[in-house]
């Protein structure tokens, strides 16, 4: 079921489309589109629109960084017309993104939610329209779409649990604190599972001590930095560890250590492998990331799609041949679970090299010779 193999066409695509993504520009949109050879465009997208609708861009990059552009080439390599729309996290445009492709007649819905309650709530609206929706990402707890696309999620946070554990080896009673997610993100619930399948037995048998585990809203990166800094007052100003959910609430924990004097000192995790996280972990300020390759999960859901789109349920059900739980709708979701990787720097080159970031983005000022010490280029 999992696919692992080179992306060396990434870089190329990342090319084409990342200017793309900065200005905001859909496949679909703009006053150009309009004026088109209506014929050309169906031959050039034989199998119809597909509608994906993603959630937001303030708290990570990757979202119109990597998942846009990707799940774009994807979905035309299957020979659809893609309409990726962004909901900057707003819960009712979100809706109303969702309301003009299910009216437009989108053969199939894909949801990356902003909460489980919208991306529900948009389901239900495309299943009453005769709309096959595709979780992608995120499973909507308690919703009805019959296919999730994602990554394993508790092995992502087992990944992290991991890293910090061997950053902290040989220093017993090491104090940690945890920035997690949101808790209305059904992965913040799992990445959290995973990293005390780890954790909870070195803090159980006292190789480590939990300060606090505090979840953040809305992934809100300045929300996450205030809180960490707050703990860490309320602790006296100790901490030896940081379990950050993802590279944005690395880099504002990173931010407090600094005006600490405590950077480069106090490991952190994090998720997503962004130009960002990948320079703080050259710099020694972040200990590791995780690595997900977007491209493997854009060309899933973009089969899964081809499949759906054509009523092909079997072929459907071949592609997703994991299950997720949704514990609010006591139910079993057909599901393809992509492996993450956990990158700490000797593992950057990795991510550079299939494509996901360019070096021209993290090899730059103090980090060129780090960069060519790792042959990075």
């Amino acid at each position: 079921m999992r696919t692992k193999r080179p992306l060396a066409f990434a870089a190329a695509v990342l090319g084409v489309t990342f200017t793309l993504a900065a200005c905001g520009a859909n496949t679909g949109g703009g006053d150009e589109g309009g004026a088109g050879d209506t014929s050309a465009q169906e031959e050039a997208a034989p199998n119809g629109k597909v509608g994906v609708i993603l959630p937001e861009t303030a708290t990570s990059a990757r979202w119109e960084g990597f998942d846009k552009p990707m799940i774009e080439e994807a979905l035309r390599a299957e020979g659809f017309d893609p309409d990726v729309q962004n909901a900057q996290g707003d819960v009712q445009k979100f809706t109303t993104l969702a309301d003009g492709m299910i009216s437009q007649g989108v053969k199939v819905l894909v949801i990356a939610s902003i909460n489980s309650e919208v991306g529900s709530a948009v389901a239900a609206k495309a299943k009453n329209a005769g709309i096959p929706t595709i979780d992608y990402d995120r499973l909507n707890l308690g919703g009805g779409s019959d296919y999730y696309v994602s990554f394993d999620n508790v092995k992502v946070g087992e990944l992290q649990g991991e890293g910090l554990a061997k950053a902290l080896e040989g220093k017993r009673g090491a104090q940690v604190i945890e920035i997690e997610g949101a808790p209305t993100d059904n992965n913040a619930t799992l990445f959290h599972e995973g990293q005390r399948n780890v954790l909870q037995p070195l803090y159980d048998n006292g190789t480590l001590k939990l300060v606090q585990s505090q979840p953040i809203d809305d992934w809100n990166n300045q929300k996450g930095g205030t809180t960490f800094e707050q703990i860490l007052t309320s602790n006296g100003g100790k901490v030896d560890g940081v379990v950050a959910a993802n590279d944005g609430l690395a880099g504002a924990i990173i931010t407090v250590l600094k005006k600490n004097g405590m950077a480069g000192k106090v490991p952190v995790t994090g998720q997503d492998a962004t130009p960002d996280g990948l320079k703080a972990i050259l710099r020694g300020d972040q200990y590791m990331t995780v690595f997900k390759p977007i491209q493997e999960e854009a060309e899933a859901t973009a089969k899964l799609a081809a499949a759906l789109a054509k009523g092909d349920t079997a072929a459907a059900d071949a592609l997703a041949k994991d299950k997720s739980h949704d514990p609010e709708g006591n139910r079993e979701v057909k599901s393809v679970l992509l492996e993450p990787y956990l990158i700490t720097k000797d593992e950057v080159k990795r991510v550079i090299d299939e494509g996901y970031v360019k070096a021209s983005e993290v090899c730059t000022g103090d980090l060129q010779a780090t960069c060519s010490e790792l042959g990075i280029s």
